[in-house]
């Protein structure tokens, strides 16, 4: 089916070319359509790698291989298929990979170790090995492409390419980040929701690598959700090419280390923000921000009772500043909140507080914030100091009908 650009939609970003990447994408016909649909990606020796994948029971193979692998710290190849997931298809599918695995390293001279692929699609049909044998044949031989096109091939049911980039001195020495994603349903925060890879000439040991990679999905793809539903396919990994010939991160301690990790975390928040905004049938970007709470934790799992309510997300929709649907989620969040205490504020309007209504709250300017593309929603619990922003869409007839004919 033909699905419209999301209202919510931006521009592709002029991104930096990152040394000792080369992006190359090929059609491999995965599913029917005229578009290339497998993106490839080369790196050179000695990159350093990184990963988080779903914590889903019923992982794809390139997902359990991926978790596997990411901890030898260094990769020659990424992979990217798009149209079938190849999740749910038993040997079968881990053979696929073993034979794009097998195909790929023989070409780069390379471990298999060093070879990753990525999946996504519809569930349950093995990825067929002659398409991809021919995909990965078409892709060896392709010009490079530019990040646009890169991100075009991996989407599914994306309306936009979707890409961000940053820049952080070490030292004297300019490093370049450069990320690709895609996601618009499926999208829960389980770890990442969706597939998202980000480049870097930065010299970066691995272990430092996982461990900033780790601490930026913690406030940014971990707290976004699109329907509630967790990926079997889930994938964010970051490739450090050590090119640009900065002095090794090794730690916290190194020199530029914290100026490195806040770059990849302006990445990440940047691309999690735009699965948002690519929601399936989105019409709104919600930023929910609670403070007063128990624990940081304990305030980013009540953020997502409100951010995953089907109650919440319709009312959102229908531009209704119903507040009563978040104290109804607030109180199902099974987090520590006190009636009498709970405070809620549309657009920086607080239509609530103390467990009360705003005496002479007036309904026409929260109205008329909730008719915008942008929505800020205000919950203060008034326990404790924890405090988080989740982020989100409504939830319309769109998600319906995108989702009703997906197969086809």
């Amino acid at each position: 089916m033909q699905i419209d650009t999301s209202p919510l939609a931006r521009p592709f970003p002029q991104m930096p070319a990152i040394a000792g990447v080369t992006l190359r994408v090929a059609r491999a016909c995965y599913k029917a359509w005229d578009r290339a649909d497998l993106t490839f990606a080369e790196l050179a020796e000695g990159t350093s790698v990184a990963g988080v994948f779903t914590k889903s029971a019923c992982a794809s193979s390139e997902v359990e291989l991926g978790r596997a692998d990411v901890k030898q710290g260094h990769a020659r190849a990424l992979i990217v298929n798009a149209g079938n997931s190849n999740a749910f298809t038993g040997y079968r599918g881990r053979e696929a990979v073993d034979a794009i695995r097998a195909q790929v390293s023989e070409a780069l001279g390379c471990p298999q170790e060093q070879v990753f692929v990525s999946s996504t699609g519809v569930i349950g049909v093995p990825l067929p090995k002659d398409k991809a044998r021919a995909g990965i044949e078409a892709a060896l031989v392709a010009e490079p492409c530019g990040w646009e096109d890169a991100a075009n091939a991996i989407g599914t049911t994306d309306t936009f390419a979707k890409g961000a980039g940053a820049s952080a001195m070490m030292g004297e020495t300019r490093v370049e980040l450069a990320g690709i994603i895609k996601g618009s349903g499926m999208i829960a925060p389980d770890m990442a929701t969706m597939l998202g890879y980000i480049f870097t000439d930065a010299n970066v040991a691995p272990a430092f690598l996982q461990e900033a990679l780790e601490r930026a999905n913690a406030a940014t793809f971990s707290c976004i959700t699109v329907d509630g539903d967790t990926s079997t396919s889930d994938t964010v990994m970051v490739f450090a090419t050590g090119k640009a010939g900065n002095a090794r991160i090794e730690s916290w301690d190194s020199p530029g280390a914290d100026a490195f990790a806040a770059a990849l975390a302006d990445v990440c928040r940047e691309l999690a923000h735009l699965v948002v905004r690519d929601g399936e049938g989105a019409r709104k970007f919600i930023t929910i921000r609670v403070a007063g709470a128990a624990s940081d934790e304990s305030a980013r799992r009540v953020g997502l009772a409100i951010a995953n309510s089907p109650l919440v997300k319709t009312a959102i929709a229908g531009e209704d500043a119903n507040w009563g649907r978040v104290v109804m989620a607030v109180g199902k969040a099974g987090e520590p909140a006190d009636r009498d205490r709970l405070s809620i504020a549309f657009g920086g309007i607080w239509t609530a507080k103390n467990g009360v209504p705003v005496e002479g709250y007036d309904e026409a300017p929260v109205a008329a914030h909730l008719k915008g593309e942008v929505i800020d929603i205000a919950v203060d619990l008034g326990l404790g100091d924890g405090r988080a922003s989740v982020w989100t869409c409504d939830l319309t007839h769109g998600y319906i009908a995108i989702n009703a004919d997906y197969r086809s």
